[in-house]
């Protein structure tokens, strides 16, 4: 089937606009990252381990948080997004910090006409992969850019959670891949209270999905995890049940929120 109209388009003008909402939003806490405190989460930093000294490419890094706390581990980290305004603003935080990190404007499917180099970690969370329509393809990038011996990390909402309308009250979408989504609706999740209108188009694609198609690149699946919490108060009707672990009320321990594994390719 041919995706189009153009997802690209449509999802790089959305990120674009979302991009100044964002930075001043509340839930970026852009004045504690200024001041130090790091982006990252228990979930990602348990498969991250110590990464001091070792090469990151962070696919899909918004305006480059998560980025630069990589960076400011001692890791040497290439961001990439497909939103050119998000990479400015993470080239001017990354600068007015004086960390050392590289950011790269480009889509996810084009990155190795762009980019010649391998890593130690490719690394991608939250939020990423329902923006792609080729499982498969993503995973032949991951694969592509994975030193030998070299590691992939990955934590993403649970394929369940975009099952649900947007307050989880029902189920409104397959589980498994199947039309592209449309929608334009007003307000983002770091800003539900917004009234800017947002156009969007994305994919729900399972776990098994996911699994096979890096399987497919010959990478060796050592964790997989889910998780019943969020760690970001970022879904409708949330509730805090403990330090960065959020679950919605009226579900709480019913459906999985996150999950996350990592991958590691043969020498």
């Amino acid at each position: 089937m041919n995706t189009t109209p153009n997802y690209l388009e449509i999802n790089k003008k959305t990120w674009n606009e979302k991009v100044p909402v964002h930075i001043d939003s509340a839930f970026y806490e852009m004045e504690a990252f200024k001041a130090g405190k790091s982006s990252l989460k228990e979930i990602e930093l348990d498969l991250l381990g110590d990464i001091k000294g070792k090469s990151i490419l962070h696919l899909q890094c918004h305006f480059g948080q998560d980025t630069i706390s990589l960076a400011r581990m001692g890791a040497r980290v290439t961001g990439i997004d497909l939103s050119d305004a998000a990479i400015t603003k993470a080239e001017e935080v990354a600068a007015e910090l004086n960390v050392d990190a590289s950011f790269i404007c480009c889509d996810v499917y084009s990155l190795p006409q762009v980019l010649d180099e391998k890593f130690d970690i490719v690394f991608t969370s939250y939020g990423t992969i329902g923006w792609l329509p080729d499982m498969d393809k993503w995973a032949e990038v991951v694969a592509h850019f994975m030193k030998p011996g070299g590691s992939f990390v990955f934590a993403e909402f649970h394929p369940v959670v975009w099952m649900f309308d947007n307050d989880l009250k029902y189920v409104q979408y397959p589980y498994f891949k199947a039309e592209p989504i449309l929608e334009t609706e007003s307000g983002t999740y770091a800003d539900r209270e917004n009234e800017k209108q947002f156009s969007s188009m994305t994919w729900n694609h399972g776990i098994g999905e996911v699994f096979m198609a890096l399987k497919k690149q010959g990478l060796d699946i050592e964790v997989l995890k889910e998780y019943d919490y969020s760690p970001y108060n970022c879904l409708a009707n949330m509730v805090e049940t403990g330090p960065d672990e959020y679950r919605v009320a009226h579900l709480n321990g019913l459906i999985p929120l996150v999950y996350a594994l990592k991958a590691s390719k043969p020498d």
